[in-house]
């Protein structure tokens, strides 16, 4: 016989230690973000951007953190920053006015960015799926069997 299904509780696991705002700041990422395929569309260094303005941004999203002091606290590049950054921008996330970033309420959808198109030999080697078939090939011939 099984055993019967039960229905899993929507009580705290730990009920002493729910979150509440308090006088702790304001952050908060609407479920809209992970259910509307938002969380989907970043790469990892675009998340951190994204969540690290949020944690600093104030009730209206405003946050001044400059850019070394971003790259500093997420342990990326200003090469990799600005990337990150003008996704955010592209994708109506965040805007930015050259000192103030403001997280924005979400969009009514994901807009899908054009991928740029692929120029270095580092960029073949990494997303070109015939380069790095051909490196795979290329890595296996020396081996013996």
């Amino acid at each position: 016989m099984t055993p019967p299904k039960t229905r899993i509780g929507r009580r705290p696991i730990c009920p002493d230690r729910v979150r509440s705002i308090a006088g702790d700041g304001f952050a908060f990422v609407p479920n809209r973000f992970l259910h509307d395929g938002f969380f989907a569309a970043l790469n990892v260094d675009e998340l951190v951007l994204y969540f690290a303005l949020v944690l600093a941004g104030d009730r209206n999203g405003l946050s001044f953190y400059h850019y070394d002091s971003l790259c500093s606290l997420l342990g990326i590049t200003v090469e990799r920053y600005v990337a990150a950054r003008n996704v955010l921008i592209g994708l109506d996330l965040i805007a930015f006015d050259g000192t103030r970033f403001q997280v924005l309420s979400l969009p009514a959808g994901v807009k899908q960015q054009a991928e740029p198109p692929l120029q270095s030999a580092t960029a073949f080697e990494e997303q070109d799926p015939a380069t790095i078939g051909l490196l795979i090939k290329d890595s296996l011939c020396g081996v013996e069997e």
